[in-house]
C-alpha cells in the first residue's frame, strides 16, 4: 500500500488545499501543521501560477498575492523539506504544466523525491495526454492523480482504469469555489469508479460547510476543501493558521 492509499485506512479521509506562499511561506507551514493536528489525513499543496485555468476567484487570488509576494517553486520545495522535519501525512502537489515544464521534469520530480511529496495533480492536462509525464512521475513513484469531472460520461471507467494515489471527482462544473448546494449525480460517477477500480476516490470543487462534508463523505472515500479554506487566509492572514486548525476539525468531526 502506496502512502496516499495510507490516508484512506479505515477512514474517510478530509483533503485540505493551501496554496504556498500565500500571504507568506511561514504562514503556509504554520496553517499546515495546524491541518494535520486538527485531522487532516493528506494535504494538497498549491504551487502558484500566472494562470491558474481551473481555480475560481478566490484561489486566484491566493495565486497572484503568493506570486506578488515573490513565491518561486524553489521556495515551495524548501517549505515542503521544512515541513516535512515535523509531518509524515501524505502530500501532493496541485500545479499546471507550464509551471514542470519550466522548472524540468525531471529536475522538477527530483525534488518531489527529495521532500517527500507523493503525488501530484494537473488539471490542465487532459487524461489522454498524461503520458507526458506519466513515465518521469513513475519513476520517481509520484503518483499522478486523475481527474473525473460531470463532463467525462464515458471516459470515467478508462481513467479510472488507469488511477494512482486516487482519484479526484469534480462535482461541478466550472472552476474551484465555494457553492450553495451541489446537484450533480455524484452517486452514478462513483458508482462507476467502484466497478473498475480499488483506487479511491475523493471529491472537490464547491465543499465548504460541515453539512457537505458529511454529504459527500457518504458518497465517496475522501472530501477535499480549498476556496474556504483560501478565504480564512484572505481574512485573517498571517492569523489564519489557527482559525483553519479549528475549520479543519469542525469539517472531519462532520464527515465522521
Amino acid at each position: 500500500m502506496n502512502k496516499i492509499h495510507e490516508a484512506f485506512k479505515n477512514r474517510k479521509a478530509f483533503i485540505p488545499f493551501i496554496t504556498c506562499g500565500d500571504p507568506d511561506v511561514d504562514t503556509t507551514k504554520a496553517a499546515i501543521l495546524e491541518m494535520v493536528k486538527n485531522g487532516a489525513d493528506l494535504i494538497e499543496i498549491g504551487i502558484p501560477f500566472s494562470d491558474p485555468t481551473a481555480e475560481g476567484v478566490v484561489i486566484q487570488g491566493a495565486n497572484i498575492r503568493a506570486l506578488k509576494g515573490g513565491i518561486t517553486t524553489d521556495k515551495v520545495f524548501d517549505m515542503v523539506a521544512d515541513v516535512r522535519k515535523e509531518i509524515s501525512i501524505p502530500l501532493v502537489f496541485m500545479t499546471y504544466a507550464n509551471v514542470i515544464f519550466s522548472y524540468g521534469a525531471k529536475k522538477f520530480f527530483d525534488k518531489c523525491n527529495e521532500v517527500g511529496i507523493d503525488g501530484i495533480i494537473l488539471p490542465d492536462i487532459p487524461f489522454e495526454e498524461k503520458g507526458e509525464f506519466l513515465d518521469v512521475a513513475d519513476s520517481h513513484k509520484v503518483d499522478l492523480i486523475s481527474l473525473i469531472a460531470p463532463t467525462s460520461d464515458d471516459r470515467i471507467a478508462m481513467i479510472a482504469k488507469e488511477a494512482k494515489g486516487f482519484l479526484y471527482i469534480v462535482s461541478s462544473l466550472g472552476v474551484t469555489g465555494t457553492r450553495s448546494e451541489i446537484t450533480t449525480d455524484l452517486d452514478s460517477i462513483v458508482k462507476v469508479v467502484k466497478e473498475n477500480t480499488s483506487v479511491p476516490c475523493a471529491i472537490g470543487f464547491g465543499i465548504s460547510t460541515p453539512q457537505q462534508a458529511n454529504e459527500m463523505s457518504q458518497i465517496a472515500d475522501g472530501v477535499i476543501v480549498g476556496s474556504a479554506i483560501i478565504n480564512l487566509l484572505k481574512k485573517y492572514k498571517t492569523e489564519a493558521p489557527k482559525y483553519i486548525g479549528k475549520y479543519v476539525k469542525e469539517m472531519k468531526e462532520a464527515m465522521n
